[in-house]
C-alpha cells in the first residue's frame, strides 16, 4: 500500500475531531470508508495510531505522525490555493510571507502600493515564524518573505531591511515601566518573564544565562501581547513592534541589552509574475521600516 494524501487528510481529519462521526462529515465520507481507510493505514504501518478504538486520543506515534501529516496536508492545500488564484487572476499575482512582528507593519503599505500600481493584482499574505517564511520560499508557495536574520537560500535573494533594538516590553503600571532608570536584564528576566520566538535571536551572556529563570513561552504575538497587558508578565521583543502595541503597553531599553534584531528580504529570483514580484520588493527596499 502506497500512502496517498487522502489517507493523511482522513488520518488529520479524525485526530483533530476526536471521533469518526464527526471526521466523516467533514470529508463528506461514510463513516465507515473513513474507519477503513485508518485500519489500512495502520496495517501498513504495522502499529496504533491510536488509543483504544474509540479514536479520541492518539498514541506516540500517532502523535509523530499527526505532526508530519498535518504539514503535508497543509502544504498541499496552499500550493492547489496558489495554483486556483494564479489561474483566476488575470492581472498576475504576489505572496508574501512574514515574520508577524514586522507583517503588522508593512502589510498595509505594501497593500496599498501594489493595489495602485498593479489594479487588479491578486495579493495573498501570510504571517508566520521565520522557518515557516522560508519554507514558504523554498516550495514555491511564497514569491516574497520578511524574515528574521541571514538564511543563504538557492535560488532567493536575501537582502538587509532594516534592524531595530531589543527592549522590555510591559503594561503602563508595571513596575518596569516606571521605574525612573532604564531596567537591566536582572530586572527583565525572572520567573515573570514570558519568552517568545525572538529570544532565540538574542546572543549577550547575561540574558542566556538568566533565561533559564523562565518556564513560560508564546509563541504567537497577540496572545503575548495579551498576557503582557495582565500587568504581572513582561517579555522582550523588538522595537519595530511599538508600532501596534496597545495603549496599556510600553516598551524600554534594556540597560545591559545591545543585542539587534537583523531583518532580510527574500525575494525569489523566479516566480510566475516577475514584474509584479520585482515591483513589490523595491517598494519595501524603498521604505524605512524601523
Amino acid at each position: 500500500m502506497s500512502i496517498k494524501l487522502e489517507t493523511l487528510r482522513t488520518f488529520c481529519t479524525v485526530a483533530q475531531t476526536g471521533n469518526l462521526a464527526e471526521a466523516a462529515n467533514r470529508l463528506g465520507r461514510t463513516q465507515s470508508a473513513v474507519s477503513m481507510t485508518l485500519k489500512q493505514f495502520e496495517e501498513h504501518l504495522g502499529r496504533k495510531l491510536f488509543q483504544g478504538e474509540r479514536k479520541a486520543q492518539l498514541s506516540t506515534l500517532g502523535e509523530q505522525v499527526f505532526e508530519q501529516a498535518h504539514k503535508q496536508v497543509r502544504a498541499y492545500d496552499e500550493t492547489i490555493q496558489g495554483i486556483e488564484g494564479a489561474a483566476q487572476s488575470r492581472h498576475g499575482q504576489i505572496r508574501i510571507a512574514s515574520v508577524p512582528s514586522v507583517a503588522a507593519v508593512v502589510f498595509p503599505a505594501v497593500t496599498d502600493h501594489m493595489t495602485k500600481r498593479f489594479p487588479g493584482v491578486k495579493i495573498e499574505m501570510r504571517d508566520t515564524h521565520t522557518s515557516q517564511v522560508l519554507d514558504a520560499l523554498l516550495s514555491g508557495r511564497a514569491d516574497i518573505g520578511i524574515a528574521s536574520g541571514h538564511h543563504p537560500l538557492n535560488g532567493i535573494e536575501a537582502v538587509p531591511l532594516f534592524r531595530d533594538a531589543f527592549g522590555l516590553v510591559a503594561s503602563t503600571d508595571h513596575p518596569l515601566a516606571q521605574a525612573t532608570q532604564p531596567p537591566t536584564l536582572a530586572d527583565v528576566v525572572t520567573p515573570m518573564f514570558v519568552k517568545n520566538t525572538l529570544c532565540d535571536l538574542i546572543q549577550t551572556p547575561a540574558f542566556l544565562e538568566t533565561i533559564e529563570k523562565s518556564d513560560v513561552t508564546i509563541q504567537n504575538t497577540l496572545s503575548l501581547i495579551a498576557m503582557v497587558q495582565t500587568g504581572d508578565w513582561v517579555t522582550i521583543l523588538p522595537q519595530t513592534v511599538t508600532r501596534f502595541l496597545p495603549d496599556d503597553t510600553v516598551f524600554r531599553p534594556i540597560a545591559d541589552l545591545s543585542d539587534q534584531r537583523e531583518v532580510y528580504l527574500y525575494v525569489r529570483t523566479r516566480t510566475a509574475h516577475a514584474s509584479i514580484t520585482q515591483g513589490c520588493a523595491d517598494f519595501i527596499r524603498s521604505r524605512d521600516w524601523s
